[in-house]
């Protein structure tokens, strides 16, 4: 009886320890996704910022010449 119960409680304590391991490994995988995405979305933020400096460039570029031909006038 003795040797039962305590196959018993080894055998909770292993299929306890599984699950634990199980979700730590879910919890893991999940904070993966979560990091990857929150780099590809800096990634994404950085390559529109200069985007939006080469354009701002240009239109600043475009209205100096503008200005300049106005003058001119």
């Amino acid at each position: 009886m003795a040797a039962s119960l305590l196959r018993e409680i080894s055998q909770d304590e292993h299929e306890r320890a599984r699950l634990r391991s199980r979700r730590m490994y879910k919890t893991d995988k999940e904070s993966d996704r979560l990091t990857s995405e929150e780099i590809g979305e800096m990634r994404s933020d950085a390559k529109w910022q200069v985007v939006v400096a080469e354009k701002d460039a240009r239109i600043a570029q475009l209205e100096a010449q503008l200005e300049a031909e106005l003058k001119k006038k």
